[in-house]
């Protein structure tokens, strides 16, 4: 991935190929985007993807993967990842995926009218910090589910069609992108099942209704 293509781009651009040195270079830098190679040496991108993640909640990180098998993918974004691209790749791709990353990497509380935290139903759901409480428990969200709770909530009570989430969030409606909101939407339900007056239903064939009661 040669940086000067980047910075043709307008992308300001650092570089680090070993892998115990990159958790140390974020740290200094506070980067808007990570993209991290899989297979780093000395330390994978999963792992330091985790040290990220225990440092920034929302700043987007976008794996570069030779890898195809489904358990790598899932274990990509169980750490944290946003996004995926599969080597090889041109650098096209991975200009619209990190434009797509960026439209995502500010505080959710500008899309929610400035409010810190939504009160969706007996939940307080703090945007910023992608919190979910309620019923005594604490769940820190991910940034994909964070994103598909604040996009259900801001449009409760609508028919959102799922193309539009999935070119909302993933930036097109890929096979691999709609089975992922699939996932998502499952976790979503699990998180807010003990407050019964909320739901999410699927319109089959159309999307989804957020119902808060």
């Amino acid at each position: 991935m040669p940086p000067v293509l980047l910075h043709a781009f307008g992308f300001e651009v650092i570089m680090e190929s070993d892998g115990t040195q990159v958790l140390s270079l974020f740290r200094e830098m506070n980067p808007d985007v990570c993209v991290l190679d899989v297979m780093l040496p000395n330390k994978d991108g999963f792992t330091i993807a985790g040290e990220i993640r225990e440092l920034n909640g929302r700043v987007p990180i976008i794996f570069l993967t030779a890898k195809t098998q489904t358990d790598d993918l899932v274990k990509g974004f169980s750490v944290g990842g946003n996004d995926y691209i599969r080597k090889p790749f041109s650098m096209e791709e991975l200009i619209v995926r990190i434009e797509n990353a960026l439209r995502f990497r500010d505080p959710a509380a500008k899309a929610s009218n400035g409010k810190d935290t939504l009160q969706i139903g007996n939940y307080n759901f703090n945007v910023a910090r992608q919190l979910l409480s309620g019923y005594e428990e604490e769940r820190k969200l991910s940034f994909r589910e964070s994103e598909l709770l604040k996009l259900l909530y801001e449009n409760r009570d609508k028919i959102i069609d799922r193309k539009d989430i999935l070119n909302l969030l993933w930036g097109n409606d890929s096979f691999f992108n709609s089975r992922n909101l699939d996932v998502y939407i499952t976790k979503l339900r699990s998180y807010l099942k003990e407050d019964e007056m909320l739901e999410i239903i699927t319109i089959k064939g159309v999307g989804y209704r957020f119902v808060v009661g």
